[in-house]
């Protein structure tokens, strides 16, 4: 299927390539944020421009939050293409529901990410349900905790914010492939046509070849970006991207009996595979633009307008619970496998499933003084709306197999047809935000925030029965104290809040389809974040995060469960990292996170005290890359990733084990004649181990997904 933006993002091609060689570059200040791979930055830096604003125009080395940055160079030497593949750049990461064949889902510090606010493009929210395409973007900036300042409604677990290319002078083809026959195709083209206009453009094709029998796919992606400054003191960006994606969803296991881990697993295998099944498309298409205009040194106007849509036409032979098995009728929980491995497939379809999401903002920022203290303020105002439009979809039981079956039963499909279309959610997030840095002398500041967030919502059922009628008003506080003794150290101790929407009651619940209250959450975080030397950045953080705990209460219902409100869920971690460069030649990229994840007061003596579910106590992360002195151009790496024992119940009964995964690669940079060219081999699960990846949950059932096979993938990029 040719990609919908081909025709206009080729006919721009010629004029990237024959732009005048001379043209002088933009300003200065127009000049986008290099690539490179450092978390912080000194005091010499400038603001970021498109970056997270939770903190105000800063660097990340004087903001008080934990922020990591993946950028460029480090997206392409570790070939990541997946969001999944992304989580293992931090160990405050985790994947949460994370398909092969369909949109993933991360967590941070434990809490997945709400797939409405918690994923930003150039700081505008972008809809979660869609596979993020990583070749228009500079870098990724992950900030971990509470970001309500930034996102206004949002899970408590942090943010992540795609940044984009900017127009540059640049021509490059990257060609990939990789052991299970993937085939992969890249161009990145930019130029300032003239020194005010520039143009950027990505276009990508992947055939892919899954690890999972029948999950083969393709995607196609296309973005540009242009950049126009009519003035030195106003600059406009405008971006759209569009991704065009089909492979067969893979279903996850599930605990046999709600009991044990299924054993011996074979990794290739599709669950309740059918041959009539088709693939799950989605289309997905993100726009956005803004305007900065500086008035005089001091005082700027930004302007932001986003918008987000990604269509899916769900259509999977899903493995789910065991209602119409009779091992399960004797007692054994339902929603999970049978204790013999048998579990019940159900024709699901659900074309058409969009979401959007569409959002303004305006920021007026300035400087001034009052006596000895000076204040660095931003004042702004936003509007968020986010839909999700569904029919009545199908989910139709057609018949039983086996995780031991050589392969799956063929069943006849369901005979039922999709119902009518309705829009299930309708709300709207209006706010007032402001913060102020004051400046108390040369080594101390206080920042001092707060966003006001109207949030008007109405959820509807597939029978456009109103069940939720939501209207509240909070105003969320932030507040942090720094102290810089120097310009290589910053110590920092914050407070802040947010507000998450509640969630809503499983099938397998009394109250199905419940929706429970908002959720208010705080945190305290104490961090430090040092330049030990001019390549190499420390950070530290300790942070603990409340939350009301919302959870499938064990009762005397008909059901046996009823989603309730009660209790706490407490998480207090440790967080620590080094990135950038040992020495000249040898890169480093590590970090560990600690985190007691507990659910206390919930009135199930139980569930009292053990870590929550697909919350590892530990992670870690390691990665190295060193240049050859002996072999000039080469370049050895090698990355470690290790999360401990991973809960599967609430109880803490089972726990995934724990695992350890070994990648290596090697890169070759070097010259063709006139080109420039990098060849890179990389393999990942060296020792092709065997883990569970995944515990988390979807709809209130927990799933459980494998880790990938051992790996090797190749690239080859040249400029033109």
């Amino acid at each position: 299927m040719i990609l919908r933006l081909s025709p206009l993002l080729l006919a721009l091609l010629p004029l990237l390539a024959h732009a005048q060689s001379d043209a002088p570059p933009p300003p200065q200040e127009r000049t986008t944020i290099l690539p490179g791979v450092k978390v912080t930055g000194d005091r010499r830096e400038a603001p970021r421009k498109n970056g997270i604003d939770a903190w105000g125009k800063a660097t990340l080395h004087d903001t008080p939050a934990a922020i990591s940055v993946v950028g460029r160079e480090r997206i392409e030497a570790r070939q990541i293409r997946t969001l999944s593949e992304l989580g293992h750049e931090d160990a405050a990461l985790g994947d949460n529901y994370a398909p092969v064949g369909y949109y993933q889902n991360l967590s941070i510090r434990g809490y997945a990410l709400d797939l409405g606010t918690g994923y930003r493009n150039n700081n505008l929210a972008m809809t979660g349900e869609q596979p993020i395409a990583l070749e228009d973007k500079q870098q990724v900036e992950i900030l971990k905790g509470l970001a309500g300042l930034t996102a206004g409604v949002m899970e408590p677990g942090g943010v992540v914010n795609f940044v984009s290319k900017r127009p540059a002078d640049v021509r490059t083809l990257t060609l990939g492939a990789d052991s299970h026959g993937s085939l992969y195709t890249a161009l990145d083209a930019g130029r300032w046509l003239t020194p005010r206009f520039g143009l950027r453009v990505n276009l990508a094709w992947e055939t892919l070849h899954s690890f999972v029998d029948h999950a083969n796919g393709r995607r196609a992606f296309g973005a540009l970006a242009m950049d126009w400054n009519p003035t030195e003191r106003t600059s406009l960006q405008l971006d759209i991207n569009h991704l065009d994606s089909a492979q067969r969803s893979a279903s996850g296991y599930m605990l046999l009996g709600g009991a044990r881990f299924p054993e011996h697993v074979d990794r290739s295998q599709m669950l309740g595979y059918q041959p009539w099944q088709q693939p799950v498309a989605i289309r997905a298409t993100n726009a956005s633009a803004r305007l900065q205009h500086a008035f005089n040194d001091d005082w700027s106007l930004h302007l932001a307008l986003g918008r987000s849509r990604s269509v899916i036409d769900d259509r999977v032979a899903f493995a789910y619970g065991c209602w119409y098995v009779a091992a399960c009728a004797s007692g054994s929980p339902p929603n999970y496998f049978a204790p013999d491995g048998s579990y019940d497939v159900y024709d699901y379809r659900n074309p058409g499933d969009t979401r959007t999401g569409d959002e303004a903002r305006a920021t007026l920022e300035g400087r001034f003084a009052t006596g000895s203290v000076s204040h660095d303020l931003t004042l702004g105002v936003a509007a968020f709306h986010r839909g999700i439009n569904r029919h009545w979809h199908v989910n139709d039981y057609i018949g039983t197999a086996n995780i031991d079956d050589p392969a799956v039963p063929v069943f006849d499909p369901s005979p039922k047809q999709i119902g009518p279309r309705v829009q299930r959610l309708n709300s709207w997030q209006r706010s007032l935000f402001a913060l102020d840095r004051l400046g108390l002398g040369s080594h101390w500041q206080l920042l001092l925030g707060a966003r006001h967030v109207r949030l008007s919502e109405q959820a509807r059922s597939k029978k456009n029965v109103l069940e939720r009628d939501t209207h509240l008003s909070h105003t969320l506080p932030q507040v942090a104290l720094l102290w810089l003794p120097d310009d290589a150290l910053t110590l920092y101790a914050s407070y802040g809040e947010g507000l998450s929407l509640g969630l809503q009651a499983p099938s397998w619940t009394s109250n199905d389809g419940d929706s429970l209250g908002p959720r208010l959450s705080r945190q305290v975080e104490a961090g430090l974040k040092y330049r030990w030397t001019p390549r190499l950045d420390l950070e530290a953080a300790l942070y603990r995060i409340h939350q009301p705990y919302q959870y499938a209460q064990p009762d005397n219902s008909w059901a046996g469960f009823t989603f309730v409100q009660q209790g706490e869920e407490v998480h207090t971690g440790l967080e620590v990292s080094a990135n950038g460069r040992l020495s000249e030649a040898t890169g480093l990229h590590a970090s560990l996170a600690l985190v007691r994840a507990r659910a206390q007061g919930t009135g199930t003596a139980a569930y009292d005290g053990h870590q929550v579910v697909n919350v590892p106590r530990l992670r870690a992360t390691l990665w190295i890359e060193h240049r050859l002195s002996a072999l000039p151009g080469f370049t050895v790496q090698g990355g470690w990733r290790y999360a401990s024992a991973n809960p599967a119940t609430p109880d803490g009964a089972l726990r995934a084990p724990a695992y350890g995964v070994f990648d290596a690669g090697v890169r070759y940079d070097g010259s063709w004649g006139q080109r420039e060219i990098s060849a890179q081999l990389g393999v990942d699960n060296l020792f092709n181990r065997f883990y569970w990846r995944d515990t988390g949950s979807s709809q209130g059932d927990n799933y459980l997904f494998p880790g990938a096979p051992r790996l090797l993938r190749l690239s080859l990029r040249v400029s033109l």
